[in-house]
């Protein structure tokens, strides 16, 4: 008799026991110790139940930079992604909503001349990364604390409409006291253009009338600002 051919043990994949590996090495690490593509990873775990997702934590890496700036790419730009489906965009949108509102609550209910920093963080974490511009607006009470953050304008200040008689009639609506100017320029480049400049002036001038003060425009890129305040612009 012809004896029997032994089957060759099935190899297990080499990401087998992976995803238990890094959960763990992620609890026992300190923060900041694991590469921005690892902390992907694990992010994409609960959109891709099995399989291997460093392939494509690496992928969106190089495509966009950094972890910061896959959290704030758009979602036409996370679908062109091959392997990037509706649950991994819902899941890295529920986190980049979660850090903004966690940076957000370190200035609210408290004097925000008070927690400047805390200030420029959300705001580079809310706008900084963004490939558009945008125009908001901090209210704020005679206590200088938060009544309304609100985002006023996307496009560019030489082509959006900012009406500064728009701006006082909602400060006045609000009962504010004074506000803060705050937007982002998607270059990287904070310096101020002369529309930039031109519209705070107009802003100032017609919130002055109304006794309601101007403490600041930012303009904020990932990683800088610039103060029209601390650069004697207002």
């Amino acid at each position: 008799m012809e004896e029997a051919v032994k089957e060759k043990p099935k190899t297990k994949p080499h990401h087998t026991g992976h995803r238990q590996r890094l959960k763990e090495r992620f609890l026992s690490s300190g923060k900041g110790v694991l590469p921005d593509y690892e902390i992907l990873e694990m992010l994409l775990f609960a959109s891709h139940p099995r399989g291997d997702v460093k392939p494509l934590a690496k992928e969106l890496i190089a495509k966009f930079g950094s972890i910061a700036k896959v959290l704030n790419a758009s979602e036409h730009e996370l679908a062109a992604i091959k392997g990037v489906n509706i649950s991994a965009i819902a899941q890295i949108r529920v986190v980049q909503e979660a850090a903004e509102r966690l940076l957000k609550e370190d200035i609210d209910q408290r004097p925000i001349l008070q927690s400047w920093k805390a200030l420029l963080d959300y705001c580079r974490a809310s706008m900084g990364h963004l490939k558009s511009e945008q125009f908001r607006i901090l209210f704020l009470n005679k206590k200088n604390t938060l009544i309304s953050d609100e985002l006023q304008e996307t496009g560019t200040v030489d082509q959006t409409p900012v009406y500064p008689r728009e701006i006082v009639k909602r400060a006045l609506h609000l009962e504010a006291s004074a506000i803060i100017l705050v937007h982002n320029h998607p270059s990287g480049d904070v310096k101020p253009s002369k529309a930039d400049i031109s519209l705070t002036k107009q802003i100032v001038q017609a919130l002055d009338t109304v006794s309601i003060v101007v403490h600041d425009h930012l303009i904020v890129s990932a990683r800088r600002h610039y103060s029209f305040k601390t650069n004697r612009l207002i």
